[in-house]
Formats: structure tokens, C-alpha cells, sequence
């Protein structure tokens, strides 16, 4: 990325190839090619949700190591609305930023509000959180919308069923879900050249926690012939061995020669053992949301910087993080900062967490090439599981 100004994207074709491949799991490293430069799997991808990584600049995501960010079809639908980002532009000139974008397809948004939609064959109704407008969003004006912002991934529109729902609930949804996507592809194509450089469909699987549902939605998926495929409807209050269980599944479902992609996941030790599965592409908006709670995350665990066990700590957030903050700062000086409630507190603790993520990414892709995936997986879960049940058990402690 250029210190200044806007890098203009390239018209090779969107690619995905794999280069090397775990011995001891269904884990692989591969580099997906974009019109926005490559990004090499697997992958975190930050969540922008407004056309922002929250707390931080485009060059800081950047710096982190991210080559790919993910932005939200609802919220820029709502605002600024998506033929003003087209008007400027697209997204990526908008915000600018130089690596790639998925966009996600706002079946999700609209999941999370139930309260306020309602879902047909033909789309989903629903009520603007912002101003309680009425709104209708279909296959068709999602992939209006994608278009127009200018993301270089296109998610199909789904419907997103929560973990409680009877058989019969979640059978539907992967009818619907089904049906949508052939409606996504009929306007998209699959793959779509605009503005000098291809953008590309993903469809999403649906089925909740049931193997034959699963099966079901995958088969009709892949008969589209689609780019890639994500993983959706899973880190929905489903419990943590279930979400597991069906994404491993999920993944086996799915070609091994297009990119996987679990949606929604989530936290380091769950992303470790995804990529086991095959997985290769993940997003979550757990690290920018608790680095502004105040909550680190380290290969030991999480580590709440608010707690008074810090105030006079001077070390840094983790002895083993190459990050800028952990160069730099200190627990008791972030801890100030929170208490304070300054706005570096959030910048500085976001951009901590970030790092965090490119680092754990960038470690396995090494450990799946030199062949020791299994040796780096087993010592991280060690060790972050050890961490998380000491936090635990301090917290069953008064303090002193």
C-alpha cells in the first residue's frame, strides 16, 4: 500500500490455488488472487462494518498484515447508501483502501434482526434499526448493492436461522437459501467484470446442525458451479462441539479446489482448529469489539487491562507479541487509558488485537509449509486453554 494516495486494481482474474498441504489434517495454504492484489490462506479478514475497521486507519489494517476486510451490505445500504459509495468511486476509493473486500450479502443482518422482518420466498421485509423505516431487500437488490460498492468477493443472499429452530424451520432455510443463490448467480453470473477488475459470487451453505441438511445445501451449492462457498448459519448459539462437529463437515462437503470460508469465526482457538478442517478464510468482529472493551488477546489467553491487578504493571501486554502497542506500551499505561476512557485506549488496544490475529495466521501458514502444523497447533491450544482457565479461576477470586 502506497503512503499516499490510491493504488488502482489490476485486471488478472480472480484465482485460488493451493500450495501446500497439511500431512496430519485436511489443512492447506493457498493464495487467492484478486484485481486488489493477493491474499494468502488462510486468512483473517477484519470487519469494516461501515467502511471502517473501527479504531483504526486503512494503513494501520494494513501494517497489521491484512490483505482483505470485509464491509457490510446492510449497514451501507442504510448509510451513506450504496449509489452515493458508487458515485465516489466504490468502496475501496471510498475508504481507501488498496487490498481486496468481501462484502457480506446482509442475510445475517437481517437474521439478527428478527424482531423487525419478515421473510418470503421473494425477500425479506424489514425495518431500518437506525430510523424504523421499512426496507426490502432480495437475491437481486443484494447483488445490486455488492455491485455497486465495488467488492471484489460478492456474497449470494441466504437466510440465517438461529441454533433453536425445529428441522422443519431449518429445512426451509436451506430451500430458500437455495433458491436465492440461483437467483444471485442468474443476475451475477458467477463472475463479473466492472471498473477494471473481476469481481466473483460466493455462495453460502445453510443447514444449522443437521448432517442431511447440510449434505442437502451443499450439493445444491456446488451444482452452481461457484468460485468459492462459505460456511454460514454456525456461531449462532449453537454449543462450541456442535459448531465444530458441522464445520468440519461442511468443509469436507465443499471442493477442495475453491476457497472455504467460515463465516463468523471467531475466537483463536476455534480458528486454529478450523483450519484443521480445511477451512481457509475466516472473519469476526471479536477482536476490534473487545479491544475497545478493554480485553487483549494473547497466546495465553484473554487479558482484561481494566483490572486493577494492572495499574502499576509495567510490562507489556505480551512478552512474545511483535506488535507496535507491545513495542511500546505498557499494562499500566493502557490500563490508565480506559480508566480515562481516552480514545487512544480504544486505537491502541484494537490495533494490539489485530496484530494478534495477522500473527496467528501468518504462524500457521508456516507451520502447515514446513510440514509442523500439528506440533504449533497442539502447543497454541496448550497454551491458550491453560491461560483461559487461570483468567477463569481469578475471577472466582476476591481481589485483594
Amino acid at each position: 500500500m502506497s503512503e499516499f494516495g490510491f493504488n488502482e486494481p489490476t485486471d488478472v482474474p480472480f484465482s485460488f490455488r493451493v500450495t501446500h498441504r497439511d500431512q496430519d489434517s485436511s489443512a492447506r495454504c493457498g493464495v487467492m488472487t484478486t484485481g486488489h492484489g493477493e491474499v494468502e490462506t488462510p486468512v483473517f479478514m477484519p470487519v469494516g462494518t461501515a467502511g471502517s475497521v473501527k479504531a483504526m486507519t486503512s494503513e494501520s489494517v494494513w501494517q497489521s498484515g491484512a490483505r482483505m476486510i470485509l464491509a457490510n451490505t446492510y449497514h451501507l445500504y442504510l448509510r451513506p447508501g450504496y449509489e452515493l459509495i458508487q458515485n465516489m468511486g466504490g468502496l475501496h476509493r471510498f475508504q481507501s483502501w488498496d487490498g481486496a473486500i468481501l462484502t457480506d450479502s446482509a442475510g445475517f443482518q437481517v437474521f439478527s434482526l428478527a424482531a423487525l422482518n419478515e421473510v418470503t420466498d421473494s425477500g425479506v421485509t424489514f425495518r431500518s434499526h437506525l430510523d424504523g423505516s421499512q426496507h426490502f431487500f432480495s437475491p437481486e437488490l443484494s447483488m445490486e448493492v455488492q455491485l455497486a460498492l465495488g467488492a471484489d468477493i460478492v456474497m449470494a443472499f441466504d437466510q440465517c436461522v438461529p441454533y433453536n429452530v425445529t428441522v422443519e424451520e431449518v429445512a426451509a432455510s436451506v430451500d430458500r437459501t437455495s433458491c436465492w443463490a440461483q437467483r444471485c448467480r442468474d443476475v451475477f453470473g458467477g463472475r463479473s467484470y466492472r471498473d477494471g477488475y473481476e469481481r466473483v459470487l460466493f455462495g453460502i451453505m445453510q443447514g444449522g446442525v443437521s448432517h442431511s441438511e447440510r449434505h442437502r445445501s451443499a450439493t445444491a451449492l456446488v451444482d452452481l458451479d461457484l468460485p468459492g462457498y462459505a460456511i454460514g448459519g454456525l456461531s449462532v448459539g449453537e454449543p462450541i462441539a456442535a459448531m465444530r462437529e458441522m464445520s468440519e463437515l461442511a468443509a469436507g462437503l465443499l471442493p477442495e479446489v475453491k476457497p472455504r470460508y467460515l463465516m463468523g469465526v471467531g475466537f483463536p482457538d476455534d480458528i486454529v482448529v478450523s483450519v484443521q478442517h480445511g477451512i481457509d478464510m475466516f472473519d469476526c468482529v471479536l477482536p476490534t469489539r473487545m479491544g475497545r472493551t478493554g480485553t487483549l488477546l494473547t497466546r495465553d489467553g484473554r487479558l482484561v487491562i481494566k483490572n486493577s491487578s494492572f495499574a502499576r504493571d509495567e510490562t507489556s501486554i505480551a512478552g512474545d507479541c511483535r506488535c507496535p502497542v507491545c513495542q511500546r506500551y505498557s499494562r499500566a499505561y493502557l490500563r490508565h487509558l480506559f480508566q480515562c476512557r481516552e480514545i487512544l485506549a480504544y486505537i491502541l488496544a484494537t490495533t494490539h488485537n489485530l496484530f494478534f490475529y495477522q500473527e496467528l495466521m501468518a504462524e500457521m501458514r508456516a507451520a502447515i509449509s514446513s510440514g509442523q502444523l500439528k506440533a504449533y497447533a497442539g502447543e497454541f491450544l496448550h497454551r491458550w486453554r491453560s491461560g483461559e482457565q487461570a483468567r477463569l479461576a481469578a475471577q472466582d477470586r476476591p481481589e485483594p
